[in-house]
C-alpha cells in the first residue's frame, strides 16, 4: 500500500468523525482474499511448488499479510512499511483478528523498502500502485533492484498498475459502497497532473448518508509509470519472463474479477492490471 496522509475530520459531522479512515480504505479499495488467491495460484502455476514466503512492500495496515496466513499454515508473511501509526492501527485491528498460529507468522517493520533486510522471499508484492511513489527513473530502479536481491532463486515480484487514457485528466469519481453494515460514497479525485513529467496529485473522500465527509482521507503524490517503462526497467535489473495480466469481462461488459495473460489489450479509459516479473 502507498505512503498515506490520514486528512482531517470535523468533529462535529457525526459519521466522518465516528468511523477509522483506515477503515474505509480497506472497504472500498483493497481485496486481501481476491490477491492473495491471485498470488498463491500464480506462484504455483509459474514455479510448480506453492509460495510460502510473502513479503508485502508498502503494506500499509497489513490486510494481505493477515489473509496469506489464513491461507495455509505453513505461510508466512513480512509487511515494511516506514508509517509507525498505520502500522500500529494494523497491529490493533488486523493482528488481533489472527488465531495465535496465523499471529506468529506475521512480522510488522517499520522500514524502508529500498534497505530492508529480511530473508529470501518466495514473492513480494507492492500493490495500490505503491510503487509509483518513486517519481525519477533511478529510485525505480534502485527499488526493482532492492525486491531483485530480496528473492529466492525462483522468486516472484508481483505489481499492479492502472492506466488508460482517463488516467491522464484531472477528475474524480464517485463509487457507492455498502459493506461491513456500512453505507458511504469513495470519491477517487485526481486532483492535478502534469504530462511533462506525468506526475499526479490524488486524494481519496469519503462522503456518509448524513451529509458528513471525510476530505482528502488520503493523498498520493505519484507518478504514472507505463507499462513498457515498467517492463523496461525490470528487465535492466535483472528480471526475466514479465507478464501483464488484464481483467476480462462478463456478458453485460462488466469487469469479472479474472486477470488472465495478455500481450494485447483494447485503448479503455480505464483499466487496472496485474504484473508478475520472475527473478
Amino acid at each position: 500500500m502507498a505512503k498515506k496522509k490520514a486528512g482531517r475530520r470535523k468533529k462535529s459531522e457525526k459519521m466522518a468523525s465516528a468511523i477509522d479512515p483506515h477503515r474505509l480504505y480497506e472497504l472500498s479499495v483493497q481485496s486481501p482474499e481476491t490477491e492473495v488467491r491471485f498470488i498463491s495460484r500464480r506462484f504455483k502455476a509459474l514455479r510448480g511448488r506453492p509460495a510460502r514466503l510473502l513479503r508485502e512492500d508498502f503494506c500499509g495496515t497489513a490486510a494481505v499479510c493477515c489473509e496469506w496466513a489464513r491461507l495455509h499454515r505453513d505461510n508466512q508473511a513480512i509487511g515494511v512499511d516506514l508509517d509507525p501509526d498505520v502500522l500500529a492501527w494494523g497491529r490493533r485491528h488486523n493482528l488481533t483478528a489472527l488465531n495465535p498460529g496465523q499471529f506468529e507468522r506475521v512480522s510488522l517493520l517499520e522500514a524502508d523498502v529500498m534497505t530492508v533486510r529480511t530473508a529470501k522471499m518466495d514473492v513480494v508484492l507492492a500493490m495500490n500502485f505503491s510503487y509509483w511513489l518513486f517519481t525519477d527513473r533511478d529510485s525505480l530502479k534502485q527499488y526493482f533492484r532492492s525486491v531483485y536481491r530480496s528473492l529466492r532463486k525462483d522468486g516472484v515480484f508481483f505489481l499492479d498498475s492502472f492506466g488508460g487514457y482517463d488516467a491522464f485528466r484531472e477528475m474524480t469519481e464517485d463509487r457507492e459502497i455498502e459493506e461491513d453494515g456500512l453505507t458511504f460514497t469513495y470519491t477517487w479525485d485526481q486532483a492535478q497532473f502534469n504530462p511533462i513529467d506525468n506526475r499526479m496529485l490524488c486524494h481519496i473522500h469519503f462522503s456518509f448518508p448524513d451529509g458528513s465527509r471525510i476530505r482528502k482521507a488520503f493523498s498520493y503524490h505519484w507518478r504514472i509509470w507505463t507499462l513498457p517503462e515498467v517492463r523496461e526497467l525490470l528487465e535492466e535489473c535483472g528480471f526475466r519472463n514479465v507478464t501483464f495480466y488484464w481483467q476480462g469481462f462478463d456478458e453485460n461488459d462488466e469487469p469479472d474479477g479474472r486477470f488472465r495473460p495478455a500481450k494485447k489489450a483494447d485503448a479503455d479509459a480505464g483499466w487496472i492490471c496485474y504484473i508478475t516479473a520472475e527473478r
